[in-house]
């Protein structure tokens, strides 16, 4: 057999095997991907709101605070 015949066949069958590897390792539960209510309220207290700043006043520079 032929040298670059054998190196693409190794490689796609190296390419099918790891896509075998993530699906069995990996399987997709949508009952797992949203927050419980919970985790959304903790989530909220240590990263903030999620509310956009304040608006900047007339004549206010946006310069750090250094």
């Amino acid at each position: 057999m032929n040298r670059a015949i054998l190196i693409a066949l190794s490689l796609v069958i190296l390419s099918l095997a790891m896509a075998a590897i993530a699906l069995i390792v990996n399987p997709t539960d949508s009952s797992k991907l949203g927050l419980t209510d919970e985790q959304h309220s903790a989530g909220q207290t240590f990263f903030g709101s999620g509310s956009g700043l304040p608006p900047v006043k007339d004549g206010q520079e946006l310069r750090p605070r250094w």
